[in-house]
């Protein structure tokens, strides 16, 4: 795990981190090829991948556990040694290009909604910049700009090397063998900048939209109905702060998904967005909360898609869930929750995977690890006055509003600001139940 991401794309070109992900495992010193790096894996067994995320880079390698000093080779080299020139980057500018119209194009809004609602939380500052490469930029990100970022970023005291299915004192003592003393490949190379950003995230509110007066057109046999998609968000906690147990609780309390799904025990059918929005307004195809976190901020967001002649009665539905986070949880209701994100959390470290990038963020982002055990306990703590004191905190701010689609009908960002300000409604929006429905 490398402590970079696109929130430190300050002083590069924007979509330097799209590049580094896709220029991963392809070439190093040993292994001049991405040919020679396969056959090197297929010896032993294994798999490599490349993700990353707004503040964190996962370079990762799967194998026979035997094989692990054959594997950390891989890596180091892959980290500390990789061939990066002019052409290896022109290579990629295809795919980069593709996988950023495939963004919208996509029938899943949640990546999309993604990336606006950080925007517009965070203008222009470090979690708002855009974790894919802005189109205008495909064509200059160089070589320069990938070099700045790994002289300045992929340094020892910015890296976490984990390992799952090893046995720890020999994976230490081989991981000091194959890391120490290795002379990066960039190390003679004049680079600017050469300070490390230290910015600390911004939360500004606001609003970003993407209107288009029809949907993009999508490879689907059958034509998908026309949706318009809404984000509202505040900024919430980040890893750090002690409301981040009670803002986890309250994401799978409030839960939601899509108007159709094949439910039943533990697919969160008795949450609150699906008991109060998405079986209650029939014209609601999709309303479901989030919860992202950081190592000094977080936003929490719902998500919601409808018609778009039905925006105006969406974004009431929305602003009416998060009024209502404020108010007392059921003891029944808050069970529930604290058992299913117990539940989920368990499921989820079954897989050796998760427990690698578990093990490795957490570590990256607060220097150790909290057992299993220890967050099921501060889960089970969580009561609802704790959820209700951070919720009030949370909505004294201005809110982040995205929204993509056929905009036409879509409330301006005052009125749904100004709605927040003097008890949740818009301006022309009756109290009455039936005064939401247009059929």
């Amino acid at each position: 795990m490398v402590d970079f991401g696109p929130r430190y794309e300050v002083d590069v070109t924007p979509g330097v981190s799209h590049f580094l992900s896709k220029l991963a495992f392809q070439r190093s010193k040993t292994w001049p090829s991405r040919d020679s790096i396969l056959e090197e894996l297929d010896k032993n067994g294994g798999l490599a991948d490349c993700q990353y995320h707004r503040d964190a880079f996962m370079y990762a390698l799967t194998g026979f556990s035997s094989s692990f000093p054959s594997l950390l080779r891989v890596l180091s080299e892959s980290l500390f040694q990789p061939i990066v020139t002019a052409e290896d980057i022109d290579s990629q500018r295809e795919e980069v290009q593709f996988q950023i119209e495939e963004l919208q194009r996509r029938l899943d809004p949640e990546p999309l909604l993604t990336e606006l609602i950080h925007a517009a939380a965070y203008r222009n500052n470090t979690l708002g910049f855009s974790k894919f490469c802005p189109s205008d930029s495909v064509d200059l990100v160089s070589e320069k700009d990938v070099l700045s970022v790994l002289k300045r970023y992929f340094v020892p005291s910015r890296i976490t090397v984990c390992g799952v299915g090893v046995q720890h004192d020999s994976f230490v003592e081989t991981v000091h063998e194959t890391f120490s003393g290795v002379t990066p490949a960039w190390e003679d190379r004049v680079v600017t900048p050469t300070r490390v950003d230290e910015s600390v995230s911004q939360y500004t509110g606001g609003i970003v939209t993407n209107h288009s007066d029809s949907e993009p057109q999508r490879l689907v046999l059958n034509p998908l109905p026309e949706l318009a998609h809404v984000a509202i968000g505040f900024e919430a906690a980040s890893f750090h702060d002690p409301d981040f147990f009670p803002f986890s609780v309250l994401n799978v309390l409030l839960g939601g998904g899509g108007s159709f799904s094949a439910g039943g025990p533990g697919k969160g059918m008795y949450s609150r967005l699906y008991t109060d929005v998405l079986n209650r307004y029939h014209w609601v195809q999709n309303a479901t909360a989030y919860h992202h976190s950081y190592s000094d901020s977080g936003l929490f967001c719902i998500y919601g898609s409808a018609s778009p002649n039905q925006l105006p009665d969406l974004v009431q539905v929305l602003m009416d869930e998060f009024m209502r986070l404020s108010k007392p949880y059921g003891s029944e209701e808050l069970s529930r929750a604290k058992k299913q994100l117990q539940s989920m959390l368990m499921m989820n470290l079954e897989s050796r995977t998760v427990v690698f990038e578990d093990i490795g963020r957490q570590i990256l982002a607060t220097g150790k690890r909290r057992s299993p055990e220890e967050l099921c306990d501060r889960i089970e703590s969580v009561t609802s006055s704790d959820i209700q004191m951070a919720c009030q905190k949370m909505m004294t701010q201005s809110p982040a509003v995205a929204a993509f689609g056929n905009l036409s009908d879509m409330p301006s960002y005052g009125d749904i600001d100004s709605a927040f300000a003097k008890g949740g409604r818009l301006p022309g929006r009756s109290n009455n139940f039936f005064g939401r429905f247009k059929f």
